[in-house]
């Protein structure tokens, strides 16, 4: 059983990748001219959607590493990389919010494009999922952890999307800008560690 520090880091790394207070200007913007009703379906059918994404690279995306001959550990820094890099881009670049905004297109596929990835399921999330169900280092139980941990935030985003009108006009625009920059910093950290263990474990 996996102890508290360590459930408590892993939910950290999946809320920040993840982003679930980022994603409310995306759904806001992309949805603001539904009918109530049409927004909640969109919600579900994001939230669903990025689950099983999530899912998906959980279950078997160590299967495709190892069919492609591709090492944990190279995927572990490399993995902690991108993810310091996109954290980065959340501290100096454009806001979560804000880069993604340019990404809506129309409302037939913004629940899959880009609520459900790469709003939701990041490729920073993706690749979260899989480091941190490493099947060498983590139990079957550790690992269906991890996935309950997963759809957990998933759950948070669905329900803060469901009360969007109300959360936007409390925190506003520049309010979801600034929780984005201060969780860079936290996944920025985060990234930093993994690489530094990857390198640590290859070398030894």
């Amino acid at each position: 059983m996996p102890s508290f520090p360590e459930l408590l880091s892993a939910f950290v790394l999946l809320w920040a990748v993840i982003d679930p207070i980022g994603t409310l200007p995306v759904f806001i913007a992309s949805t603001k001219n539904l009918t109530p009703a049409e927004r909640r379906k969109v919600a579900r059918l994001a939230a669903l959607t990025a689950g099983g994404i999530l899912i998906f690279f959980i279950v078997v995306g160590e299967i495709l590493l190892r069919a492609m001959g591709v090492p944990l550990l190279a995927f572990q820094i490399a993995g902690g990389l991108i993810l310091f890099l996109f954290a980065l881009t959340m501290v100096f670049g454009e806001s979560k919010p804000e880069g993604e905004l340019h990404s809506i297109r129309s409302a037939e596929d913004v629940a899959i494009f880009p609520l459900a990835t790469p709003s939701i399921a990041s490729p920073g999330a993706m690749m979260a999922v899989v480091l941190l169900t490493e099947n060498s280092s983590h139990s079957i139980l550790q690992q269906a952890i991890v996935a309950v941990l997963a759809i957990l935030v998933v759950g948070i985003v669905y329900l803060l999307m469901l009360a969007s009108a109300p959360i936007s006009r409390v925190i506003g625009p520049g309010g979801a800008s600034i929780v984005s920059r201060v969780m860079g910093l936290i996944l920025a950290s985060i990234a930093a560690s993994n690489v530094l263990e990857g390198i640590k474990d290859y070398f030894a």
